[in-house]
This record gives C-alpha cells, sequence and structure tokens, in this order.
C-alpha cells in the first residue's frame, strides 16, 4: 500500500473514531431535533470505549500528519514533479479533519447549547402539593443526556425543578401533583430511551 492511500486511510481512521468517541452523545440530540425520542441512547453502549476511540483518532491523525511532512521533505529536493498532490495529500484536507476531529470529540462539552430552555413559571396553588422523587435511571452517559431527560420532563405541566446527574444516574424532580404525577414523569423519561429502573 503506497504512503499517500496509508496517509488518507489512517486520516479517515481518526475522523471516524473522533465521531464515534461521542457517539453516545450525539443521538440525544438529533432525537431532539428530529422528534424521536426513544432512539435517543442507542448508542450509549459505546460510552466506556470513549477514552480509546479518541487515544486512535489522536494516533491516526497524528499519523497522517507525520506522513505529510515526511512527503513534503521528500518532494523539497531540486527534483522537477509534474504531479499535482491529490487533495487528500494537501495541508487544507489534514486541517480539516483535525478540526472536525477535535469538534467532534469536544462535542459533549458544548452540546447543551442545542436544547432550548423549556423551563416554565409554576403558580403554586398550596405548597401542600409540591412532591419531590427521585427517579434511578439507566442509560444516561454524559451531559446530552442529562440535558435530555430535564428537556422530556420540563415539557410536562406542574414541573417546578428538575435536577439531573448523569454521574448519580437520577434525576430528581419537584412537582405540582395537582397537575401531573409521577407515573407521567416516568413515561417522559422512558420515552427519552432511558430507562427508570426504581418503581
Amino acid at each position: 500500500m503506497s504512503t499517500e492511500k496509508t496517509s488518507k486511510n489512517a486520516a479517515y481512521t481518526g475522523l471516524f473514531a473522533a465521531i464515534a468517541a461521542s457517539s453516545c452523545c450525539i443521538p440525544p440530540v438529533i432525537a431532539l431535533i428530529a422528534g424521536v425520542g426513544g432512539s435517543a441512547s442507542a448508542l450509549s453502549w459505546m460510552e466506556p470505549f470513549r477514552p480509546f476511540l479518541i487515544g486512535l483518532a489522536i494516533i491516526a491523525i497524528g499519523y497522517a500528519w507525520y506522513n505529510y511532512y515526511r512527503l513534503k521533505n521528500t518532494d523539497d529536493c531540486d527534483c522537477e514533479i509534474d504531479e499535482k498532490p491529490k487533495w487528500f495529500q494537501t495541508k487544507g484536507f489534514l486541517i480539516g479533519i483535525t478540526l472536525f476531529a477535535t469538534v467532534s470529540i469536544a462535542f459533549p462539552y458544548y452540546s447543551h447549547i442545542f436544547y432550548p430552555d423549556n423551563k416554565k413559571e409554576v403558580v403554586v396553588v398550596s405548597e401542600s402539593d409540591i412532591q419531590t422523587v427521585n427517579f434511578d435511571i439507566k442509560g444516561m452517559t454524559c451531559a446530552s443526556c442529562e440535558q435530555h431527560v430535564t428537556h422530556a420532563v420540563n415539557d410536562l405541566e406542574g414541573i417546578v425543578n428538575v435536577n439531573t446527574s448523569y454521574e448519580k444516574a437520577s434525576a430528581k424532580v419537584e412537582f405540582d401533583n395537582t397537575k401531573t404525577s409521577k407515573e407521567d414523569i416516568e413515561k417522559a423519561i422512558n420515552s427519552t430511551g432511558y430507562k427508570v429502573i426504581n418503581k
């Protein structure tokens, strides 16, 4: 296999590894935009592989850059070269791949910007109607998952406050039990693709 082809394959491998590294966090945003809640947790099983995929992306893209500079130094001799480099051999191609991979890897840290704030002002008639319930949730792996669950619960009437944590695998929901119920909140969470596991 030629060095050029190896370099191209390394760049693409790095790009796909970078996208795969955040594949557990990208579906919730796509699901929200598309209105297909149940598919949000489809790739959450990939989250444990994230560090390895990031490592593969860095190594593969680093190798592509190494090949680029090695070929560039070879081409800097006084030899006559009639052949123009292919687009995947250009510096612009590698810069584009590197930037896209970086944006993909960092996705979990800025994914919250895609979720609109749907928190509402709730008028509470009686403090005795306010109930707080902790829901244990299976399947959340990042801040994007938190946002998806919080957004779904806030769509219900009578929600006073939602505190979702993927690290604790739970959501603490404060709500007016005259306007919504524990069962409605559980259904809203389950509709995202993540599952309430406490009954």
